[in-house]
C-alpha cells in the first residue's frame, strides 16, 4: 500500500483538515519577518541567532516534558534534516537576497521544489504521482510565476547569490524526502532541538567566515527575531515535519506553491505592495493546482 493510499484509508479528526492551511499561513509570514529583521543584521548572523534561540527553547520543552531522545542513528538523521531544511534552504535564500537576487527570482527558483520533489519521490520513496497530480503541479508552478513575475529583476543578481538560491531549492527538496524516509519514528520535539543545533552551528561558522558581526537591537528586529523563532522555527517547521510524516511527500510539497501568493497578499496588507492582474490570476491558478494535487 502506498503512502497516499495509507493516508486516505486512516480516519482523521476533523481538525487535521485545517493543518495544511495553517502551515501555509505560518510559513508565509517568514518572508515578512525576514523583511523586517534583515536591515538590522547580516543574514547568517540573523539565522545563527534564530537557530540558537530555538534550540534553547525546545531543549527546555523537551526536558520539562521528559521527551525521549532519539538513538545516535536517529539523531544523525535529524541533524541531516536540519542541515538540509534549515541551513541550506533558509541560508541559501537569505544569502541570495543579500547578494542581489530579487525576491521574485528567489521565489521562482524555489517554486520548482514541488515538481522536483514529485519527480524524485517515485524513485526514492516509491510514491506514485498520478497524471492529475502532475497537472496540478505544473498549474501551480505557472500560478507562482504569474504572482512573482512583476517582481522579477535579473539586473542586480550576482552569480554567488543565484547559486545559493539553487542550493536552497535542492536543500528543501532533499530535506523533505530525507525526513519522510528516515525520520518517521523520531519525536518531533527532540528532533527539532537536534535540527536547529546542527543548523545553528553551521550558520555560525558561515557568519564568522563571510560577514562582519553586526546586530542592531531595535524593537523591530527583536519582534522579527521572536516571531521567526516561535512561529516559524517552532510552529511552522514542526507542522511541516508532522505533515510530511502523515502524507505523501509530493502532496505536502505542493503546499509551497501557496506561499508566494499568500506572502504577496500579506505584503499588500502590511507594506502597501501592489497586486496586479497577473498576480491575482496567478493566485487563482496556484490554488487550483494545489487542489488538484491534494484532491481526495
Amino acid at each position: 500500500m502506498s503512502a497516499v493510499e495509507t493516508a486516505r484509508s486512516d480516519p482523521e479528526p476533523a481538525w487535521t483538515a485545517a493543518m495544511p492551511g495553517l502551515f501555509v499561513l505560518l510559513w508565509s509570514t517568514g518572508f515578512i519577518g525576514a523583511k523586517l529583521g534583515l536591515p538590522y543584521a547580516g543574514p547568517f548572523a540573523f539565522l545563527s541567532l534564530r537557530f540558537t534561540l530555538v534550540t534553547a527553547i525546545m531543549l527546555v520543552v523537551v526536558l520539562a516534558s521528559r521527551v525521549p531522545w532519539p538513538s545516535p542513528r536517529e539523531a544523525g538523521h535529524a541533524a541531516v534534516v536540519g542541515l538540509l531544511i534549515q541551513f541550506s534552504y533558509l541560508g541559501g535564500v537569505f544569502f541570495g537576497i543579500s547578494r542581489g537576487v530579487s525576491a521574485g527570482i528567489a521565489a521562482l527558483i524555489v517554486g520548482i521544489q514541488p515538481l522536483l520533489t514529485a519527480a524524485l519521490a517515485g524513485a526514492l520513496l516509491g510514491e506514485r504521482v498520478t497524471p492529475r497530480q502532475w497537472a496540478g503541479l505544473v498549474l501551480g508552478l505557472v500560478g507562482v510565476g504569474c504572482v512573482v513575475w512583476e517582481k522579477v529583476d535579473f539586473g542586480g543578481a550576482q552569480s554567488a547569490g543565484l547559486v545559493a538560491v539553487v542550493g536552497a531549492l535542492f536543500g528543501i527538496t532533499f530535506g523533505t524526502l530525507y525526513q519522510k524516509r528516515y525520520c518517521g519514528a523520531t519525536d518531533l520535539r527532540s528532533a527539532t532541538v537536534l535540527q536547529n543545533a546542527s543548523a545553528g552551528a553551521a550558520m555560525a561558522a558561515c557568519a564568522g567566515l563571510f560577514e562582519p558581526l553586526r546586530i542592531a537591537w531595535t524593537g523591530e528586529f527583536l519582534f522579527a527575531l521572536l516571531w521567526l523563532c516561535l512561529v516559524l522555527s517552532v510552529g511552522a517547521t514542526m507542522l511541516l515535519l508532522w505533515l510530511i510524516r502523515r502524507g505523501a511527500a509530493a502532496r505536502v510539497a505542493s503546499l509551497f506553491y501557496l506561499v508566494p501568493p499568500v506572502t504577496a497578499f500579506m505584503a499588500f496588507l502590511l507594506f502597501g505592495e501592489t497586486l496586479g492582474p497577473a498576480a491575482l490570476a496567478g493566485m487563482v491558478l496556484t490554488m487550483a493546482g494545489v487542489a488538484l494535487v491534494n484532491r481526495g
